[in-house]
C-alpha cells in the first residue's frame, strides 16, 4: 500500500539514475508545522528503542510520541511525501520518501538533516536499513538501490542486473555495447520495484514487484532470488518470535516458510484484501494490516489467522505493538487499536 499511495501522489518518469552526494537546492522548502498531522496521510512507524515512536508521512511530516497519544511534529527540511524509517539506536535515524530524498537525525528525530534529493529522477524510495552507524541502504521504485559507507554523506547508486531473468540481463548487455544513453535509459526502469527491505541478523530479505524475494549475506552487494511463489506484489517481510519467515502481499496473499525460504507454505487468510505489513507483538501474536480495515491475527505463529474489521474501513498500512496496543498509521494519520484475547 505504500507503493500504491507514493504513486497516486507523484507522477513517475524514467530518467537515467546518477551516483548521488546530497544535492539539497536552494529552493527547498520546509515542511510545515501543521496542527493536525497526526491526522493526514501517514506511511511507515517504527519503535525506537523501546522508548517512543516515529512516525513518517505526507508534506514532509515526521511525528514522535512516547505514549502513542500525543505527538511532537519535527523539524524537517523537505516537504517531499516520506514512505520509511529507520533507527539504528535512540539516537540515530533516517528517513527516505519521494524524489529519492533521504534524510537523518543525530538526536533522535527532533531535528532532521537533507542527506540526499534528487527531484530529477521523479521516483520514490521506499525504505532504509543500516547495519552500523556508517553502512546503510536506501531503496524504492524501479529497482532504485543507494548505498553509503560513510553515514550518509554520500549515497551511490547501484544496479543489481542479477535479480533480472536471464534473457533481461542479455538485452543489456546488447544495448550496453551498442547504445550508452539507452542502456542507461533501460536500467532507470527494468527492474522491478523493491518494496521491503528486512534485516535478520547478518542476511537481508528484500520483497518487491513481480513476486520478487530475494536475500543477501554481504549487506546487499550481491542477491540470491528465490524460486517464483506468486507472480503478484509482495510489501513485507519478517521473521516471527518461533523463527518462522511471513511474508504478505496483494489479495490477501500470506505465505510462511519454516526454512528460510525453501520452501514457502501458502496460508488460508478470508481476505482478498492488499495486505501492507506485518507487526509483531511482544507476547507471539502476528499482526497483518491491510486495505478495507483489515486486521489479520495469529496466534499459532502464522499458521491461521482470525479477521477483525475496523469499522471505518480506511486502509491500514503499518504499524507498531506499543504500550500494549496496536499503533497503526493510515489515510486518515494515528489509529491506536486494542486488542483483547
Amino acid at each position: 500500500m505504500k507503493y500504491l499511495f507514493t504513486f497516486l501522489l507523484t507522477s513517475v518518469l524514467n530518467f537515467p539514475l546518477f551516483a548521488a552526494d546530497t544535492n539539497a537546492a536552494s529552493d527547498i522548502l520546509p515542511s510545515r508545522i501543521a496542527p493536525l498531522a497526526q491526522h493526514s496521510l501517514l506511511l511507515d512507524i517504527t519503535n525506537v528503542a523501546d522508548q517512543k515512536l516515529v512516525a513518517v508521512g505526507q508534506y514532509g511530516h515526521i511525528l514522535i510520541s512516547s505514549n502513542a497519544t500525543q505527538w511532537q511534529q519535527a523539524q524537517v527540511p523537505v516537504q517531499a511525501t516520506l514512505t520509511g524509517v529507520y533507527f539504528l539506536d535512540e539516537k540515530l535515524g533516517w528517513v527516505v520518501g519521494h524524489d529519492a530524498t533521504i534524510l537523518h537525525t543525530a538526536d533522535g528525530g527532533m531535528t532532521w538533516q537533507l542527506q540526499q534529493y534528487l527531484p530529477e529522477l521523479e521516483k520514490p524510495l521506499f525504505d532504509v536499513v543500516f547495519k552500523d552507524e556508517r553502512n546503510g541502504i536506501a531503496l524504492g521504485a524501479y529497482g532504485q538501490l543507494f548505498r553509503t559507507t560513510d553515514g550518509g554523506k554520500h549515497w551511490q547508486f547501484e544496479f543489481h542486473g542479477e535479480l533480472l531473468p536471464p534473457e533481461d540481463v542479455e538485452y543489456l548487455e546488447e544495448i550496453k555495447l551498442e547504445d550508452e544513453e539507452a542502456y542507461l535509459d533501460e536500467i532507470s526502469s527494468i527492474l522491478p520495484h523493491f518494496n521491503r527491505i528486512y534485516m535478520d541478523g547478518r542476511t537481508l530479505y528484500l520483497v518487491g514487484e513481480i513476486g520478487l524475494i530475494a536475500k543477501s549475506n554481504d549487506f546487499g552487494r550481491t542477491w540470491e532470488k528465490f524460486d517464483e511463489i506468486y507472480q503478484g506484489s509482495f510489501f513485507d517481510i519478517s521473521r516471527t518470535s518461533k523463527g518462522n519467515l511471513l511474508i504478505v502481499g496483494l489479495r490477501g496473499n500470506v505465505f510462511r516458510s519454516l526454512k528460510n525460504g525453501t520452501p514457502w507454505q501458502k496460508i488460508a487468510t478470508g481476505t482478498t484484501s492488499l495486505l501492507n505489513s506485518i507487526v509483531l507483538s511482544d507476547d507471539d501474536r502476528v499482526f497483518l494490516l491491510g486495505n478495507n480495515g483489515t486486521l489479520l491475527i495469529s496466534e499459532d505463529d502464522g499458521i491461521s489467522f482470525v479477521k477483525k474489521v475496523q469499522p471505518d474501513g480506511k486502509p491500514l498500512i503499518a504499524g507498531e505493538w506499543f504500550n500494549n496496543q496496536l499503533v497503526v498509521v493510515s489515510e486518515v494519520g494515528i489509529k491506536n487499536i486494542t486488542i483483547t484475547k
